[in-house]
């Protein structure tokens, strides 16, 4: 139960001391530790760029204790390919110790290194983006379905919390429930959101009656039960906006991400194409200061993307009993049933009955 407290209590509590009156404060962060990747995806950008000088241990450090010093709950690693740093499981190791950490794999590389990162991750993903030869297909190499799946398994058998990403596109969409019986089958969760069309990738972003289908069906599905590591509110937002001009409210502040060098990207990941415009890194900015004098009101109507990573924590609301269960309670019971199986409930109960005592920030 301490590891839980720890992760969860914690961290929530220094958010919310942290934020005082301040209106405006990120909790979730991610970072991309490098643009390199051995897959060249035709719908990502990231592949294509050449990295500057990675940051050493001591530089990730830094970025982290300042990120602690802003309120991140939450923080998540990606690329490019974050398994071709021989540095990652130092890097995860200190990330474990202040956040709740996950990471975004290809899974290329996953089954070689899962003993080596296991024991300091919440949650992973890994990225399939179809079945067999369509995957290896839009992901520019054969054979990485099966080593993707591979991964998967392994980490499963290594008591790692597991879901597949799945990014919907042009090329893919008729597979999405396909691909939520596939992770039932392997026992994860999967999480859907539709590419955004980058300016120096391929357009695959999906449109029309077919993405309304596929995103229908999926809502369907998740009512009645599968998988699916959306909220409910994710599905008929994206529905709503795009189909019906009902748009939801963007809250980029909500999250802050890092590029390769340590520079924050702003507003947001997709309008700027994870480019930033800052000469110095996030350890040498006063990152609450900025946040509560920056202006995000101009965002607020933005319903250009539908990336989890901001449409998500935008939704979310303490007055909503859905997405609260969808975010909070059925997280908490989920990490709590793979932690204290059989003889535990007490402590399960106990859990529970602290976050209720836990005064919450509001961020709605």
């Amino acid at each position: 139960m301490a590891v839980l407290k720890s992760v969860v209590l914690r961290g929530i509590k220094r958010t919310f001391k942290t934020a005082g009156g301040r209106r405006k404060i990120p909790l979730v962060a991610g970072h991309k530790l490098l643009y390199r990747c051995n897959l060249t995806c035709d719908m990502c950008p990231f592949w294509r760029r050449t990295d500057e000088k990675l940051l050493g241990l001591e530089e990730e450090i830094k970025i982290m204790d300042s990120l602690v010093r802003a309120g991140v709950l939450f923080y998540g690693f990606e690329g490019g390919e974050p398994l071709l740093r021989r540095d990652l499981p130092e890097i995860l190791e200190e990330s474990h110790k202040r956040f709740h950490t996950s990471l975004v794999t290809n899974g290329w590389l996953l089954k070689n290194r899962i003993r080596e990162i296991r024991d300091s991750l919440e949650f992973l993903f890994v990225s399939l983006d179809g079945i067999g030869s369509l995957h290896d297909r839009l992901r520019g190499a054969n054979g990485s379905f099966a080593r993707a799946v591979e991964g998967i398994r392994a980490s499963r058998l290594s008591g790692l919390n597991v879901a597949i990403s799945f990014t919907i596109t042009r090329e893919n969409m008729h597979q999405v429930e396909e691909m939520v019986h596939l992770a039932r089958n392997l026992g994860v969760g999967i999480n859907f959101q539709p590419a955004f069309n980058y300016s120096t990738a391929g357009a695959l972003s999906p449109y029309g009656a077919k993405l309304l289908g596929a995103l229908s069906k999926l809502l369907d599905l998740k009512k009645a039960g599968a998988p699916i590591v959306n909220s409910q509110d994710y599905f008929r937002s994206v529905i709503n906006s795009w189909y019906h001009g009902v748009h939801w409210t963007c809250k980029p502040w909500l999250t802050i991400n890092i590029d390769p060098s340590g520079r924050v990207v702003m507003p947001c990941y997709v309008l700027q194409e994870y480019s930033s415009d800052f000469d110095k890194p996030v350890w040498d900015l006063d990152i609450l200061s900025f946040w509560n004098t920056y202006d995000w009101e101009r965002y607020e109507k933005c319903n250009k993307c539908a990336l989890s990573c901001y449409a998500e924590p935008s939704l979310f609301s303490w007055t909503k009993r859905a997405t609260v269960k969808d975010f909070i309670l059925d997280a908490i019971i989920f990490y709590a049933e793979k932690t204290f199986r059989g003889s535990r409930e007490g402590e399960k109960e106990a859990i529970v009955d602290d976050l209720a005592r836990t005064r919450l920030p509001i961020i709605n």
